[in-house]
């Protein structure tokens, strides 16, 4: 690892930690010409996973968009934000997981449907009623009759 101050390639760990949510490690290194001490973080490297749109265009996985659309989901009901980024983190574990590069809208919206569904039965309607493209109260109908 390169020494930030002097340039040097040779350094020694000299203490490592986990990061709080387990998904790096923090490392203090001291250069070995210079002393100065420095941390690094070693992550995994995931491959990218591409969203296919319903009209066929590709686009990065982004897990504000899940994010934001349950947040939406829940306007004015209770939930605490944490609970909402845990689903978001448990959805994008379980692609990376799965090894599968590509991944479609309707299968993403329905792994946060069945997140949704035993928290929150009237937010998981308001989702489901954006990601259904519900067109009347047929729908809405429909969909509450399912949940019994």
């Amino acid at each position: 690892m390169k020494c930030p101050f002097c340039g040097d390639l040779e350094s020694k760990v000299v203490d490592s930690r986990r990061s709080d949510d387990g998904l790096s490690i923090r490392r203090r290194r001291e250069c070995l010409k210079c002393q100065r001490r420095f941390s690094t973080y070693e992550i995994i490297e995931n491959p990218p996973i591409l969203v296919v749109k319903r009209n066929g265009s590709r686009q990065p996985f982004d897990r504000n968009k899940i994010l934001n659309s349950m947040v939406h989901a829940f306007d004015k009901r209770q939930v605490a934000l944490e609970s909402l980024d845990a689903i978001t983190t448990e959805i994008e574990q379980t692609l990376q997981n799965s090894l599968i590069r590509e991944v479609s809208t309707e299968k993403l919206g329905e792994m946060v449907m069945a997140r949704l569904k035993p928290i929150d039965e009237v937010a998981y309607i308001r989702f489901a009623s954006v990601y259904r493209r519900f067109q009347d109260v047929s729908g809405f109908i429909k969909e509450i009759e399912n949940m019994k």
